[in-house]
């Protein structure tokens, strides 16, 4: 078991540790606002002058290339066209074919329709006779006495009032147009040099060659049986 007054003592303790902690953050913070509030503000250096635009040389004449001369095209000579035999088909016999005879079929007799005997027709009673009632009398509307019309009460005049005057708008005073300073001059730069147009070479046309006609084919007729 421990004594109350070891507890006592080690409260003590304690608490004197917290205000020392205490006591130094507060010396710690009052320390770096000191050291803020003394040391110089920085002063900005003055603006830099302004450099020179460096000239640059002018672009370099580009000068014209001689035109290349082309051999001429040697000539190509033209082929003669074969001439291919046309083969010669035989023409064969057309076969004789017997036609069949169709035989006529005797037409089926129909029998007559049976004969429908008349039915006699029934007979419709008379329609019967309804009697004539005699028609109620409507007695007549009763008359409806006109009543007087109400007055209608009078309502007190109501005196005219004086408009109110109002105060004049205030007038603003015209304030003077802010000066707005001119833009600096653009400096002008050198126009650009031209460039030469290269000549295009002249590509030759290149002769077609014409392929000889297909044979025409002459397919067999198949023979047919008899």
């Amino acid at each position: 078991m421990c004594k109350p007054s070891d507890m006592a003592s080690k409260n003590t303790i304690s608490s004197l540790l917290l205000m020392a902690l205490l006591l130094s953050c507060s010396g710690m913070i009052s320390a770096a606002r000191l050291l803020e509030e003394a040391a110089p503000k920085e002063e900005y250096p003055h603006p830099a002058p302004e450099l020179p635009k460096p000239e640059l040389p002018p672009h370099p004449t580009v000068p014209e290339l001689p035109k290349p001369e082309l051999p001429p095209h040697p000539a190509v000579p033209e082929l003669p066209k074969p001439e291919l035999p046309h083969p010669v088909v035989p023409e064969l016999p057309k076969p004789d074919l017997p036609h069949p005879t169709v035989p006529e079929m005797p037409k089926p007799e129909v029998p007559a329709h049976p004969a429908v005997p008349e039915l006699p027709k029934p007979e419709v009673p008379a329609h019967p006779t309804v009697p004539e009632f005699p028609k109620a009398e409507v007695p007549a509307h009763p008359t409806v006495p006109e009543l007087p019309k109400p007055e209608a009460p009078h309502y007190p005049a109501v005196p005219e009032l004086p408009k109110p005057e109002l105060p004049p708008h205030p007038t603003e005073p015209e304030l003077p147009k802010p000066e707005v300073p001119a833009h600096p001059a653009v400096p002008e730069l050198p126009p650009h040099p031209t460039v030469p147009e290269l000549p295009h070479p002249d590509v030759p046309e290149v002769p077609k060659h014409e392929l000889p006609p297909k044979p025409e084919t002459h397919y067999p007729v198949p023979e047919t049986k008899t």
